[in-house]
């Protein structure tokens, strides 16, 4: 590699770290913004604070990992298998039931953001999963998403259902485990739970076994109207 070359790829390395700590700067003013927040008295200010935290920590995610990408000789697969572990996703196959566990999801984004932070983890694990395991391809079944939220905390943050971002993790995960995620083939159920911390478990299985599944489920975790 000529020298001017090498400038040009240190200049280009150089630009993007100041563009991301440019963003970890933003994400600094925001957390203290949020610090600074009556959570009580100004809710939906520290809601709009919040998911902007969250999703520049995405931004700033994304940014590094195509920097590890460029600069290192960590392949992708091999940072993404990482980075599943760091996030909580796990996938186990028992009694018939595929078993997705996920951090909690956020609302549905109201402006185009980059959604590879929580979809390219998932995506190679599924991928590494299906290769390793004997998973049927499902021609018809239920799909229950459990939002699980953590039991310390107040109820008022629960969301309604439709506000959080399900469609690209089905997606995701009918590429490889479904026929199809359309009414002809996939039913959804959507359930809230409480838990020790906040988190998403996607459950997949044949529609003859749900109904017992879900009355098992049900008296083993505890819901929402157990406290209502």
């Amino acid at each position: 590699m000529q020298r001017n070359e090498v400038c040009m790829n240190t200049k280009t390395v150089f630009d993007r770290l100041q563009s991301i700590d440019d963003e970890v700067q933003k994400l600094h003013n925001t957390i203290f913004a949020l610090k600074t927040t009556d959570i009580q008295a100004y809710a939906d200010k520290y809601e709009e604070l919040s998911i902007s935290a969250a999703l520049r920590s995405e931004r700033i995610a994304c940014q590094l990992r195509n920097l590890v990408y460029t600069t290192t000789d960590t392949g992708k697969k091999d940072y993404l298998k990482q980075a599943a572990a760091v996030q909580g996703i796990k996938i186990s196959f028992s009694n018939s039931v595929l078993s997705i566990t996920m951090p909690g999801l956020l609302p549905k984004r109201k402006l185009r953001t980059n959604t590879a932070f929580l979809h390219e983890p998932l995506n190679l694990a599924l991928q590494t999963y299906v290769t390793e395991h004997s998973i049927p391809l499902y021609k018809r079944c239920v799909v229950c998403f459990s939002q699980i939220y953590d039991q310390s905390l107040s109820l008022q943050r629960i969301r309604d259902y439709d506000n959080l971002e399900f469609k690209q993790i089905l997606d995701t995960i009918a590429s490889y485990v479904l026929v199809d995620d359309t009414g002809l083939f996939c039913d959804s159920y959507h359930t809230t739970e409480l838990g020790n911390y906040d988190h998403t478990v996607i459950f997949v299985m044949k529609p003859e076994i749900f109904p017992g599944w879900l009355k098992n489920r049900k008296s083993s975790i505890k819901t929402i109207s157990e406290i209502s």
